[in-house]
């Protein structure tokens, strides 16, 4: 699968004690989610983290970069989530399914400002088209999985499978609308009463 962005590694810089790039990555993904990545200036991140605007400089080369990093987050988290199910050994199509599902809220709500990013984003930069195929690309996938649990006779036959895929991939993004770190329910709560829902409803009776 291709990568978001050039893949080119910055050089390495010297961090402001307390500040390292993690920390400067986790506040930019706070302040893009707040306020919208278009309308944040490296200026704003500055501001944010108590810099002059030249010195956060010396941390990331870019506003462009820190948006590359947080998409990747997201993106690869959850491209490994359907992996493993796609590769889990000794499952059928239905549980893989599932599995994926599963994953899938798992990674949001372990990385939730990443993915709530991710699922924001308006196609205004090429970083950002190439965000979304990957999108689409997981998309695929996991109408591949429904399309093999159908063809298994685990699934109704009278939804398209990309449909399909498309209604759990929004049932598990929902979760960013009001999923908060440290809220009421855990992701393995959540991964489980996700799919309930949904495959109760699938499964042929």
């Amino acid at each position: 699968m291709a990568e978001t962005g050039t893949g080119t590694t910055p050089p390495a810089r010297r961090g402001r004690p307390g500040y390292d790039q993690e920390t400067v990555l986790r506040r930019a993904i706070e302040l893009f989610n707040r306020q919208g990545y278009d309308a944040t200036s490296m200026g704003d991140l500055a501001a944010e983290l108590g810099f002059s605007k030249s010195a956060i400089y010396h941390h990331v080369p870019g506003k462009a970069y820190l948006l590359e990093q947080a998409l990747n987050e997201a993106l690869d988290g959850l491209s490994e989530a359907i992996a493993a199910a796609e590769t889990e050994p000794d499952a059928d199509a239905y549980s893989r399914l599932r599995h994926a599902v599963a994953g899938s809220v798992r990674v949001l709500v372990d990385r939730l400002p990443a993915v709530t990013l991710l699922l924001r984003l308006q196609g205004n930069s090429e970083l950002e088209v190439e965000a979304m195929n990957r999108r689409r690309e997981l998309d695929a996938r996991l109408t591949a999985l429904v399309r093999e649990a159908v063809a298994d006779g685990a699934l109704r036959d009278d939804l398209p499978p990309d449909l399909v895929s498309r209604l759990l991939f929004g049932m598990v993004n929902s979760l960013v609308t009001w999923v908060r770190p440290g809220g009421r329910y855990d992701a393995d709560e959540l991964a489980s009463a996700i799919t309930e829902i949904a495959f109760d409803g699938l499964a042929v009776r």
